[in-house]
């Protein structure tokens, strides 16, 4: 291939993408609306505090190094990565703190303790969730989408019964005691969509979470933006940001180019890896496969209301990934997918970076990122977002028993209005599309259009789904559609 290709977007998927098209000889071209990089995972600095703005959770480090493998490259070559130990700690109603710890055995001893006789069954359940991982990412994610075979495997075949039950009726078949099933239940929140929703076979989730551990990248997530765009440079890429497509050009029913920033920049393909929503407006009416009704009757992944806080002391009784789990788990996932609300008893997440890595915070303060999920769509105002904050601060304070009001230098907030306005994001969506059964693989937007030549789609809401290693999967999958459509 001797192309010329137009890539909108600087997020995984479109670095990813724009990485292997360059690599296969085309001229690669990034355009990203805002002044830096990164998409969702871009970096927030102040006052000598660093936050990453949206993922903070490194898992699945195998896709990672599969990626940059592909480049002749390795992990190693372009950020530390450490393993996490414990890999979060998980507070419950009345103060009580589960540590997950850094391997299974460790885990599986503190299951023993809470639930006598649920080592065992824990091992077994980590066992299948291995195989599961194995088939998923060996012989499932890699795949464009493009039919209901792909799925068809003697291995799925095998395991069809996991596709029509859900995580938490096999967590709950093996495990009584609800705190236990909580933390089960959780990995599967990354994939947008409530356990009870969630086919039984992605628990290869609780695989990556137990089996595979929790990393992080020394300076954050923004470390791994950094690098792929570091290589998408060393394969000839060229990124141009403050660079906002306001139109894909099309001609005779082919994309020929876009419009940014008033210029008309001609190309021979454009693949968007920006929101698939906002990419079909790009496009005249006639040119858009999906409606706007077939967009509003999708179940989406959640939106996230997120404070970004300088303290000006270290927080006590935390870890670098500490969940909040002290109020009821259903009530709060309905008001997220079912009624639409804002939630009256929210669970939360919070990230303390800098209690592993000491670029996050100068020295004797913390970072924290804290994050409520929420549905898409909400009413977002200012009043809303202090009331949330200063309910989180009473929770902190009182969960890990400490003051904390007093030593905020500084917050930030980011909420739906944001998403919209940084990213064009659909209602404000956070994750994509939620991964559910009827929006699986073949069932998600097509990675290319059906009524435009040579303009190709990715990231979380077509295949593979949501998240940071998928949006990776997602640019090798396009890219490879394209070279083998272009080089036939």
């Amino acid at each position: 291939m001797n192309k010329k290709i137009i890539v909108i977007g600087s997020g995984f998927a479109s670095l990813s993408a724009a990485c292997y098209l360059a690599k296969a000889g085309n001229k690669v071209t990034i355009y990203e609306k805002n002044d830096t990089i990164g998409g969702r995972a871009r970096r927030l600095s102040r006052e000598g505090f660093h936050f990453d703005i949206g993922p903070t959770w490194y898992w699945m480090p195998g896709v990672f190094e599969k990626f940059f493998a592909d480049f002749g490259k390795q992990v190693s070559d372009y950020y530390v990565l450490e393993k996490l130990a414990p890999a979060y700690d998980v507070y419950f109603k009345g103060n009580e703190k589960v540590t997950i710890a850094d391997n299974l055995e460790a885990i599986a001893t503190t299951f023993e303790a809470i639930e006598p006789g649920s080592a065992k069954e824990l091992r077994s359940f980590i066992k299948e969730a291995q195989d599961n991982y194995a088939i998923a990412v060996d012989k499932m994610v890699y795949k464009p989408g493009d039919s209901i075979f792909e799925l068809v495997t003697p291995e799925t075949i095998a395991r069809v019964g996991q596709f029509f039950s859900t995580i938490s009726k096999e967590v709950r078949k093996r495990f009584k005691n609800e705190k236990l099933i909580k933390i089960l239940e959780f990995p599967v929140l990354f994939l947008g969509a409530k356990p009870s929703d969630t086919p039984s076979f992605y628990s290869f989730m609780n695989f990556a979470d137990f089996g595979l551990g929790t990393w992080h990248p020394q300076k954050g997530m923004y470390a791994v933006v950094e690098a792929m765009a570091q290589l998408a440079k060393e394969l000839g890429v060229t990124i141009e940001t403050s660079a906002n497509v306001k139109k894909i050009v099309v001609k005779n029913k082919k994309a020929i180019g876009i419009q940014v920033n008033n210029d008309e920049i001609l190309a021979d393909l454009v693949v968007s890896g920006a929101d698939y929503h906002h990419s079909e407006q790009l496009l005249d009416i006639e040119y858009r496969m999906y409606s706007e009704e077939y967009w509003n009757k999708k179940v989406f992944a959640p939106s996230s209301l997120l404070f970004y806080v300088g303290f000006d002391k270290k927080i006590e009784n935390v870890s670098h990934h500490t969940l909040f789990f002290d109020t009821p788990f259903e009530p709060h996932a309905q008001e997220i997918y079912d009624t639409k609300v804002w939630p009256k008893e929210p669970l939360f997440y919070a990230s303390f970076p800098s209690k592993t890595d000491s670029f996050f915070a100068p020295e004797g303060k913390e970072a924290a990122t804290f994050l409520i999920p929420i549905a898409p769509g909400l009413e977002d105002t200012n009043e809303i977002r202090e009331k949330y904050f200063q309910v989180i601060l009473d929770r902190l304070e009182k969960i890990t028993q400490q003051a904390v009001k007093q030593n905020v230098i500084f917050v930030e907030s980011y909420c739906v209005n944001d998403f919209i306005k940084d990213y064009n994001s659909y209602k404000g969506n956070a994750y994509g599309l939620a991964n559910i059964l009827t929006q699986t693989a073949f069932l998600r937007p097509k990675i290319k259009s059906r009524k435009v030549q040579n303009l190709f789609f990715t990231g979380q809401l077509t295949v593979p789904g949501p998240g940071v290693p998928p949006s990776l999967i997602s640019g090798k999958i396009v890219s490879e559609k394209i070279i083998k459509e272009f080089s036939s």
